[in-house]
């Protein structure tokens, strides 16, 4: 990926090096298995983790220390600005094109848990958007665990990362996301997974609409590029993950989408970068 000669975004918040404690600590064994069975069960990992820390008596809050970032995350920090300032050049660009006017979300960089207006997080939730703070939550982290434990490395598998999350912000920003859980609180546990699995595919979607006008407006995408992203789509599959976790697969407990499904509506958004393209709660074949 071309991504040296970006603008950078002034939207990052780096809370690396800052220690966040709210109550007693969830340790990192125990995060990880509240993650899988959010996953497997369908549930927001993010809430799970927050549930567990209100069940504490002591619900305090604090952040301490600042300390110097290592070369390493300094650019890793360098590397998310420019691709959330590419995001948001076409964000802009295509929300104007349509008289509206595209708000800017955070992108916050954490290490090990953070707070959001979602709840407590560890670095075992994963990337994650709060449309309670518009803000992206990424732990860097997990493009480590993106290329060793998933097996999907490249800096592109990493901006697609970021662009499916800025997707999640624009489904906010149209109101999509209100629609569906407004819809999910009335709905079966069977329905609710359903509707969270063509939420997070639009998403995915969006992260290929970007991918399209991004290399159209400045040639970001190198040889091999595509492939990069098409792969981190295929390594974080429901199927996939439901397959590493358990060692079967449970479609109705899907939540993000299965890895052909995830492949294919990003495939779609990239190829066409047309929004009308990527209507997931309408499609009958997902």
């Amino acid at each position: 990926m071309r991504w040296q000669s970006s603008r950078r975004s002034d939207n990052v918040e780096d809370q690396r090096g800052r220690v966040i404690s709210r109550g007693p600590a969830i340790g990192g064994g125990a995060a990880i298995i509240i993650l899988i069975i959010g996953l497997l069960l369908g549930g927001d990992p993010v809430q799970l983790l927050n549930t567990l820390g209100e069940s504490s008596t002591d619900q305090s809050t604090t952040m301490t220390g600042s300390g110097p970032l290592s070369p390493a995350d300094e650019a890793s920090r360098d590397f998310v600005a420019a691709v959330l300032g590419e995001t948001e050049d076409v964000w802009n660009n295509i929300f104007a094109q349509h008289g509206a006017t595209y708000q800017e979300p955070r992108l916050v960089l954490f290490s090990g848990s953070t707070q959001s207006a979602c709840g407590y997080a560890s670095a075992a939730t994963g990337p994650f958007y709060c449309s309670g703070d518009q803000r992206v939550y990424l732990d860097t982290e997990f493009f480590r665990d993106l290329d060793s434990r998933f097996g999907a490395p490249g800096d592109f598998a990493q901006a697609y990362v970021i662009a499916h999350e800025i997707g999640h912000h624009v489904q906010n920003l149209l109101g999509t996301m209100d629609k569906v859980h407004a819809l999910q609180q009335r709905s079966s546990e069977r329905e609710a997974n359903d509707l969270s699995v063509r939420l997070e595919l639009q998403a995915d979607f969006y992260a290929g609409v970007w991918a399209h006008y991004a290399d159209r407006t400045r040639n970001i995408l190198e040889p091999g590029d595509i492939e990069e992203a098409l792969n981190a789509a295929t390594a974080i599959g429901d199927d996939r993950i439901q397959k590493q976790t358990q060692g079967y697969v449970v479609p109705d407990a899907f939540t993000h989408g299965s890895s052909d499904q995830r492949v294919r509506w990003f495939r779609r958004g990239y190829e066409t970068g047309d929004l009308s393209q990527g209507d997931t709660f309408s499609a009958d074949h997902l």
